[in-house]
């Protein structure tokens, strides 16, 4: 099986979380990041090679949000949410590798394609989950909230949201929709995430060299984010890229800008 197109860039995000985990001080171990890179097919070597300057900041971007994110999924099921959902969720193993407390389901949404890419090579792997989980295959720009619902998705209980590395690759249109509908259903008690600014074009302003299968795949997202989400009634919290990788000791490059947005209804 190959990944072209948008599900093709979670190849990427892999390669930056297998190099990572293979760091003696690794912010995070995703023991199964090396085995997608591996079935990506040619060019899939997860050998850590020097890097264009645009695509080492995009990784340097990719590594400090899995860890953050990390946190943020962690600490809202601590606050009460039994529910996490991951749209766009590509190759992420969350499900395989953190720490849930009991009784957490967690779907994952993504491209027909890139679900059964990731189960195959998952269970080559022997790979078990950690917490119930449901796979969504779904595009997100259709109708994912009645197939959601109809994999078991419970709008009344809080939940935990996040929209890793997705908002950049939609229209304004389309990613305005996504926040509106994850608004329609978010009881009191719910948290999002996900990156402030579109930070992966932020981050290739100066220079997309290296990185263009991904920026040519860019169509804007949203710009005001934290604008939508407080007009849908969520209270938003805004962390810089460099103040974040700064509490895990990995001081950012002078020119890696953004952050991610937390909220809480």
């Amino acid at each position: 099986m190959v990944l072209n197109g948008v599900g093709g860039t979670s190849l990427g995000v892999a390669r930056a979380r297998a190099w990572e985990t293979r760091r003696p001080d690794r912010l995070f171990d995703d023991p199964y990041a090396a085995a997608f890179v591996a079935a990506g097919g040619p060019g899939g070597s997860g050998s850590r090679t020097p890097l264009p300057p645009a695509r080492a900041r995009l990784a340097f971007h990719v590594i400090i949000r899995t860890r953050f994110y990390d946190d943020f999924l962690l600490a809202a099921c601590d606050s009460g949410c039994r529910q996490v959902v991951l749209l766009a969720a590509g190759l992420d193993t969350r499900a395989y590798r953190l720490p849930w407390p009991s009784a957490v389901t967690l779907y994952e949404l993504d491209l027909p394609e890139v679900l059964a890419f990731k189960d195959r090579v998952l269970a080559s792997a022997g790979a078990e989950p950690r917490c119930a989980r449901t796979a969504v295959p779904v595009d997100l720009r259709d109708d994912w909230p009645r197939q959601l619902t109809d994999a078991g998705f419970n709008a009344s209980a809080p939940t935990a949201w996040l929209l890793e590395g997705l908002l950049v690759y939609l229209s304004a249109e389309d990613a305005d929709q996504v926040l509106s509908r994850v608004g329609a259903l978010s009881t009191p008690g719910s948290r999002i995430s996900f990156e402030r600014n579109n930070a992966a074009s932020v981050i290739a302003e100066e220079d997309r060299s290296g990185i263009e299968e991904y920026a040519e795949l860019w169509q804007g997202g949203v710009s005001d984010t934290t604008g939508r989400l407080d007009g849908y009634g969520w209270q938003t919290e805004v962390h810089e890229l460099a103040d974040v990788a700064a509490l895990y000791d990995r001081p950012a490059p002078s020119s890696s800008l953004s952050g991610f947005i937390t909220a809480t209804r």
